[in-house]
This record gives structure tokens, C-alpha cells and sequence, in this order.
């Protein structure tokens, strides 16, 4: 194609505004009116195209429509016609500070005389936006001059310019602050740059959003862009080679960067002086652990006994440390590790052990996958790098077993003793009066009401609080303010901007369905009502997350109807076509990892035989003579079975009992059968060869052998919720699918298998 470079000249003044759509704009991406559009194509230079270039994208020269459409074209357009160029780049300039940004276009939904910039936008032009201005400017009657506060409230004006920017080659970017781990941001800044950016300005800041960090906090990264090439004020980065380069601001920032990312590779999970790795958690069996301050330490139950109670126990090593202990069903409801700010359960207190009880009725458990279970160190006042020592544990929950226990314990007691009224001992009747002596002189039981009993002189004694809010009490100025915190300071949600007066309250916000959408005091929108969804679905449920089954991204509102498009296809799915050679662990079409169970057969890597083999099985019988009858297959097969029974295969793991190898390692004897002994053996197989009535019995490959045996075993256990378990074929299918995995295997079961009585 070849055209003319002619600049596109354009220019227009907006106030900006702020939208619904405003925090989700990426980058440096703008909202224009499509008035904007219709003077940006108006105001398109005209290009000359090749001749031989169709000017119908669906041109024919054998369809007489598309060939009459093509010539009245070319006498419409004679060659040339007009272009936006690509990518649309604009110059936004605030005549207010003079400050300068380039951008890229989103959409040409804005309202007509309005522009809509994104937060990084607002950032780098310096913009105060009416909502903020006017909470700091106040009233006009609390002002001395009127007309500044109104001047606070006016829509700020930015003035837009069409501009085309040349493909950067080279772009030098300075971190701001000391600690940047490439291995931390290299594949976020390629992510962001890729999905994001449009355009880079010499000397704005870019900022690169990460995943939460081991402390449950988004991590940001802040870049100086310093350089780049071709030179100029800004540079297009889409379909360009962009080299990037990160240079440190100073040599002290750069030994700085490198002392904190060897300091933080000493507090890596795992190791000493950091966090535990968590991971699967059995019940019964506890696990110790240790947490650094701010950090999550992860655990996941994948079984217990779903018709009796849970019970997760935390203890601490130091009853000083505060450790919080939070706990959520993995479920298609909740899909999220569960931190501070989003869980379903949670034990706060700042006494040890913290036991969570779950019913066994309890709705947040049914149709739970798992649970998750985090320990999560709250950050001390003076900031520590020694990890805090626990103990984690999860056991069956009897309610009944639990309250006899309690009950025994506050009882028991010797005969003859008494209890003191102020520390509620029980001592000897004969030595209460020492006992009260000693304990009132020394002891004091807390004026509060709260049963404990401190000593008078004691730290813990001059700490302890009780809240005039609840029922919570600690022993540390920590907890105390931990409690504060956590319960009584107002939290934002960031996705909708409603407040609540706690954490606690913020995350059932989060996991259940509060709206989350605009103002509740608001009538409904359009949108709201025609797809009658909750505000928090209509908002959060856009939200899009990868299927566990077959891996598409799916939007969280969809995926409960996703969820049961899965169970039907399971309960309508055909059963894995078990190779007929009984100790194969393959299936005759092959079986993927998405629950396909005819994958290999839909690919042409079908068994290619009417006798019920894989094609690995079949593969030593095939010739390609014409054989409609079979006779000949059936003399292969004969030589097959006496080859085995006279010489055998000579491998260490076959267990083939038709198998002179197979014989010896199974203990049944080692000599040869003799072959008038072999062929009444192998005769009832070849007459039931084609009615595929019979087994038949071929060495296989070792994994093959083994897959088969551990299938065979998997059949034998009880299902899912004590149905009837899984036929044979669809343990061998899963196995096959999983490479041999055993606890893939089960998940490939649950996911996709058809259960015995189903």
C-alpha cells in the first residue's frame, strides 16, 4: 500500500468529568464524544491505495454482487479515500499548568463537550477533579471570596490535539524507590505496557500495578520514563520493538536496591528467616510454622469427614504475637485466598488457642472443594524481621464430645478442697487461709468482669484493656490497637467506594452479595433490571475467572450456569472404551485432560481396529494384506500368545500370567509351556475374537502395567460423598488423561467421571 505521510490536524477543547467508567480507563487511555470522531474523519487526509488493491474486503471477481460493488467503488474513490492513521494518538495539554501527557484513544462514548481521562492521566496533568476540590474548598459563605469557590468547582478544561507519535525502538525507564526486584515487575511492566499503554511522555511517571504481595497489599512500582529513541516528547510503543532499559537514579539507590533484594532472598518462604510455605494440611495431623509481619502463610484441607463438625486450632508461641486466623470454603462462591480484607470466617481475638468450629450443616461448606485456611502475622508497632512461631491444626468438631469435655473440666476437683474467691483455685480446705494470704497480696482479679487473674505488679496487668464497644479484652498495647483497626475504622471498598465501620463488615461485603454498584439510595439502572441481578452481581460479577475444568475465563456471575453446563455434559458423557488387552491402562480412543473421552480418535489417532485394542496394543498385529475374514489376524495373535508362553517378553516388572516372564516374576513357574499345552489356553480367546467376548492378555510397557493396577485399586473406593464410586474405564481414562498422576487423576474424577448409580 502506498500512501503520502500527511500529518492529521485536529483540535478541541473538553471539560473533564468523572464517570462509573472512570477508575476502569487503563493506562493512558481517554474517553472522547463521538462528535470527536466525526471531525477526526472528516479532518483525515486523503491516501492514494495501490490500484491492484480490491477496495471491497469481500471482493469476488466470480460473484457478480461483490464485482459490480468493487467497480462502483473504484469510480467513487478513484484510488484514494480517506484514513485515520493507527494507532490514534492524541496531545493533552492543561492550560491551567502547562503540563503536558500524551495518550490513546479507548472509546468515542464520552458525553458531547466532555472528556474522560483515566487516574494516570489526572495524575500527570495535575488535575483536581470537582469532587475532590470541592470538599477542601468549603462553602461560599465560609470563604472570603465567592467566586474562587466556585472557580474550585468548576470542570477543569484540557485542550486535545490529534497528533501522530514515531514507533519507539529504545525506552529508559529509572525506578523511584530502592528494592525494585526485576524478578518482581519484568513480566508485569511487559503485561502492562502490551495491554495498557499507548504512548510513552519523556518525564512522566509510570506506574505498573502488581498481585497482592505476601502482605495482602497491592504492590505498585513507579518508573521515571527518562529516555528514549527516536528522540522527541513522546513515542508510540504499539506494534513497535521496544528495548527496554532500567538504570537506577544514583549509585546509592542501586547498592541500596541490591542490599534489599539480598535481604529479601534471606526472608524468602521457606527459608529460616522467613515465612513458612504452607501447603496441604491433613486432619489429625498439626503442622508448626512461622510467619513474618504482614505475611500470609497458605494452607488447604482437601478432605475430611463432611458429615462431622471442623475444628481449626491456632496457637501461638508467644502469646504476645498477634496472629489472626482466617478461613474460607474453596467453592464456586469463593474462590479467593482468604485475607483481611475478604474471607468468610475469621478468629481475631488476641487470646490463645483461636478455635474456628464449623458445623457440618454450616451452608458456606456445601459443594466446598476444600478449605483454605491463612495465618496471617499482624504488624508489630516497631517493625520486626523474626518470623512468629504457631501451631496449626484441624480436627473433627463433635459438638456434644466438646461440651461434656468442657464441663468436665471446670468440675473436676479433690474432695476436700475449696475455691479461692479471688484467683477461683481449688486448694485445700486445710491451707485456704495461707492460700488467700499470699493470693491477695500478690493476685488481682480483674475489676472488669472478665474472670482473669493477673499478677498486681505485672506488664500484663498495666496492658490490659477491655473494649467499650464489645466483648474483647487483650493484655498488649498491640492488641489494642489491632482491635481498634480492625473494628472500629471505617473501611472503603475499593471497587464501589461504599464504607463500613469494619473489617469484618467489609468482608462480608466482598463475599456475599451487597450491592457494590453506585449509590444504594439510587434508583436501579436499565441494565440492573432487564438481567435481574444484584447490584454486587451486575459489578463483581463482571469480573471474569479461569475455570478449574476446562480453563476458559468466565465471568463469576456465569459461573454458576458454566458449573452445570459441566454437570450435564458429565452425566451425558460417553465412558472411556477400555482397550480390550486386560493388562493395558490405556483406553482405545485416548482420553484429554479436559474430560474429552474420545480426544485421540477426533484427532485421527483412532485404534484402527474392530477388535477392541489401542493402537499401541494393535500396533505389532497390523499388516497391511487385505484380511476381510480375519483369519490371518487371528494366526498373529496365536503366535503372539505362544511367543509369550514359550519365550517370554525377559522383562523385570511384567505380570502377565500368559507370560513366561510374567509367570516367573508372579511365582507360578518358570519353565516353558509346552505348546499342546498353549493352545487349548489360548483357543477360548480366539474364538471369542470377534464378539469381542473375551479378553486378551499382550506384555505391556511398564507405566501402561502399573496405570492399570493403580486403576484398579481407584474403582475399588467408595465416591464422592459415599456413592458407588467410579467403573474401572473411567479409572483407567483418568489416569491415562493424568500421565499416571494419582491425585490429578482424582480431580479429572470429579470433574468429569459419571459415578456408579448416577
Amino acid at each position: 500500500m502506498a500512501t503520502d505521510s500527511v500529518e492529521l490536524k485536529w483540535s478541541q477543547q473538553y471539560a473533564v468529568t468523572t464517570t462509573s467508567r472512570t477508575d476502569a480507563l487503563p493506562g493512558d487511555k481517554i474517553l472522547l464524544p463521538p462528535s470527536a470522531l466525526e471531525q477526526l474523519l472528516a479532518a483525515a487526509p486523503v491516501v492514494e491505495v495501490d490500484s491492484n488493491r480490491p477496495h471491497i474486503t469481500a471482493f469476488d471477481p466470480f460473484n457478480p454482487y461483490t464485482f459490480a460493488a468493487e467497480r462502483q467503488a473504484r469510480a467513487q474513490f478513484q484510488d484514494k479515500f480517506q484514513q485515520l492513521p493507527h494507532p490514534l494518538t492524541f496531545r493533552l495539554v492543561n492550560p491551567d499548568n502547562g503540563r503536558v501527557v500524551y495518550a490513546g484513544i479507548r472509546e468515542f462514548s464520552a458525553e458531547e463537550g466532555e472528556l474522560v481521562l483515566s487516574p494516570f492521566l489526572q495524575e500527570a496533568l495535575g488535575l483536581e477533579l470537582p469532587s475532590q476540590s470541592a470538599s477542601r474548598a468549603g462553602s461560599p459563605s465560609e470563604e472570603d471570596d465567592a467566586e474562587e469557590a466556585v472557580n474550585a468547582t468548576r470542570a477543569p478544561q484540557i485542550t486535545v490535539h490529534a497528533k501522530q507519535l514515531p514507533k519507539g525502538t529504545f525506552v529508559k525507564l529509572r525506578p523511584l524507590e530502592a528494592g525494585y526486584d526485576p524478578e518482581d515487575w519484568k513480566a508485569l511492566l511487559e503485561q502492562h505496557l502490551r495491554a495498557n499503554i499507548t504512548t510513552l511522555t519523556n518525564g512522566e511517571v509510570l506506574v505498573v500495578y502488581g498481585g497482592r504481595g505476601s502482605s495482602g497489599k497491592q504492590e505498585e512500582f513507579r518508573f521515571l520514563v527518562d529516555s528514549f529513541r527516536p528522540e522527541g516528547d513522546a513515542i508510540c510503543v504499539v506494534d513497535t520493538d521496544l528495548e527496554v532499559d532500567i538504570e537506577a537514579l544514583n549509585e546509592e539507590q542501586a547498592r541500596e536496591t541490591l542490599r534489599q533484594i539480598h535481604e529479601k532472598a534471606k526472608r524468602l518462604p521457606g527459608t529460616d528467616e522467613g515465612s513458612s510455605v504452607g501447603g496441604k494440611l491433613d486432619i489429625f495431623r498439626g503442622q508448626n510454622g512461622q510467619v513474618l509481619d504482614g505475611e500470609y502463610v497458605d494452607y488447604e484441607l482437601p478432605a475430611w469427614d463432611r458429615s462431622q463438625g471442623l475444628e481449626i486450632t491456632l496457637s501461638g508461641e508467644d502469646d504476645e504475637d498477634e496472629l489472626n486466623l482466617f478461613v474460607s470454603p474453596y467453592s464456586t462462591r469463593q474462590r479467593a485466598r482468604p485475607r483481611e480484607e475478604e474471607h468468610i470466617f475469621a478468629e481475631l481475638s488476641s487470646q490463645y488457642p483461636k478455635r474456628l468450629r464449623l458445623q457440618s450443616t454450616n451452608v458456606e461448606l456445601e459443594g466446598a472443594e476444600a478449605v483454605w485456611i491463612s495465618v496471617h502475622a499482624y504488624p508489630s508497632e516497631a517493625p520486626s524481621t523474626t518470623p512468629k512461631k504457631f501451631h496449626i491444626r484441624a480436627s473433627v468438631y463433635d459438638p456434644a464430645s466438646a461440651n461434656s469435655t468442657e464441663t468436665g473440666a471446670e468440675a473436676q476437683h479433690n474432695p476436700g478442697e475449696v475455691q479461692c474467691e479471688n484467683c477461683h483455685q481449688w486448694v485445700p480446705s486445710s491451707s485456704l487461709f495461707l492460700h488467700e494470704n499470699f493470693c491477695l497480696r500478690n493476685n488481682i482479679l480483674c475489676p472488669q468482669g472478665c474472670g482473669r487473674v493477673f499478677q498486681k505488679r505485672s506488664p500484663a496487668y498495666g496492658n490490659h484493656w477491655h473494649c467499650p464497644h464489645d466483648t474483647f479484652t487483650g493484655d498488649t498495647t498491640l492488641s489494642r490497637t489491632k482491635h481498634d483497626a480492625l473494628f472500629h475504622t471505617e473501611q472503603t471498598c475499593h471497587t464501589c467506594n461504599l464504607t463500613f465501620p469494619s473489617i469484618p463488615s467489609l468482608s462480608q461485603h466482598k463475599t456475599t452479595t451487597f450491592p457494590q454498584e453506585g449509590d444504594p439510595h439510587e434508583p436501579p439502572s436499565a441494565e440492573l433490571l432487564l438481567s435481574g441481578l444484584t447490584p454486587h452481581e451486575l459489578a463483581d460479577g463482571g469480573r471474569t475467572t479461569e475455570c478449574h475444568l476446562c480453563g476458559k475465563l468466565i465471568r463469576l456471575r456465569d459461573m454458576e450456569t458454566h458449573s452445570k453446563h459441566h454437570d450435564l455434559e458429565r452425566s451425558t458423557r460417553p465412558p472411556p472404551r477400555l482397550c480390550r488387552n486386560i493388562k493395558c491402562g490405556r483406553t482405545q480412543d485416548g482420553v484429554s485432560t479436559t474430560g474429552d473421552t474420545r480426544a485421540g480418535t477426533r484427532k485421527g489417532q483412532g485404534p484402527g481396529n474392530d477388535i477392541g485394542l489401542c493402537s499401541t496394543c494393535f500396533g505389532p498385529l497390523y499388516v497391511p494384506s487385505h484380511d476381510p475374514e480375519g483369519r490371518a489376524l487371528k494366526r498373529r495373535i496365536e503366535r503372539r500368545y505362544l511367543s509369550q508362553l514359550l519365550s517370554g517378553c525377559g522383562k523385570s516388572w511384567c505380570r502377565n500370567e500368559y507370560c513366561r516372564s510374567g509367570r516367573k516374576n508372579l511365582g507360578v513357574g518358570e519353565a516353558a509351556v509346552p505348546t499342546k499345552e498353549a493352545l487349548p489356553m489360548i483357543r477360548p480367546f480366539l474364538e471369542g475374537l470377534k464378539e469381542g467376548e473375551t479378553p486378551l492378555h499382550f506384555c505391556v510397557d511398564e507405566g501402561s502395567q502399573k496405570r492399570r493396577g493403580v486403576a484398579e485399586i481407584l474403582a475399588a473406593e467408595k465416591g464422592v460423598e459415599g456413592k458407588g464410586g467410579y467403573a474401572l474405564e473411567w479409572c483407567v481414562g483418568a489416569l491415562e488423561a493424568e500421565r499416571g498422576d494419582l491425585g490429578r487423576a482424582r480431580e479429572w474424577l470429579r470433574g468429569f467421571a459419571v459415578q456408579r448409580g448416577e
